[in-house]
């Protein structure tokens, strides 16, 4: 049976340290989010505040992993609980001083996982104890974020997205509710543009003016 697997991967691609799970875990979690800002824009009987798109904020996985020690899965006695323990936190939390930070990770199981980010909780509950007081069984819970490099974040940005500063020059046939749709997706957003720009007036723009389009916050 295909095991899960958790590769720490260096900043040129390269595995730096694996572990592989003994037992798989029962389930995984991967959570999907999407963010939206408040535009404080409210029509009179209007039931709730409009609310626009902000961005999509980071994939996260989580599942829990037992660590086991006393042989029943055919373990070898220098296979402890400890030493498991140890080559997961070396494979996920540990500092790595070249990078100046833990490196990120790839977890993979089967054709249904595979997923690079970063560690952002261990959690780690014993259970099973021999005479001597060491831990014979360990559950692990573990938590991670996605993790994008700078050019694959570049490469997801779309120039348009509202969430940008944009500078558009005013041409003879635009309106100010005509170039928010544009930015924005939404006319609404006039009148914030024209106070953010010092208009006197949204409707008296000459041609040529240049006009500052704020993110949306």
């Amino acid at each position: 049976m295909e095991k899960i697997t958790i590769k720490s991967m260096t900043s040129s691609g390269n595995v730096a340290q694996t572990f592989s799970a003994t037992l798989n875990p029962n389930s995984i979690k991967h959570n999907f989010g999407i963010s939206y800002t408040n535009t404080g824009l409210q029509q009179q009987g209007d039931i709730s505040p409009k609310t626009a798109f902000k961005g999509y904020e980071s994939e996260k996985l989580s599942f829990e992993l037992l660590l086991d020690g006393t042989g029943v899965t055919g373990n070898t006695s220098t296979n402890t609980v400890q030493k498991q323990l140890a080559t997961l936190k070396k494979v996920t939390y540990a500092y790595n001083g070249e990078q100046h930070e833990p490196y990120p990770v790839v977890i993979a199981w089967g054709s249904s996982v595979s997923f690079r980010g970063r560690l952002t909780s261990i959690s780690v509950t014993y259970s099973l104890f021999d005479s001597s007081g060491n831990p014979l069984r360990a559950t692990v819970a573990l938590s991670f974020t996605k993790f994008l490099t700078q050019k694959e974040k570049n490469a997801l940005k779309k120039q348009s997205s509202p969430d940008l500063t944009h500078i558009i020059e005013f041409k003879a046939g635009d309106t100010l509710p005509m170039l928010c749709h544009k930015v924005y997706n939404d006319s609404s957003y006039y009148i914030e543009v024209a106070r953010a720009n010092h208009l006197i007036s949204a409707r008296q723009i000459k041609p040529g003016t240049k006009l500052y389009f704020p993110p949306l916050i």
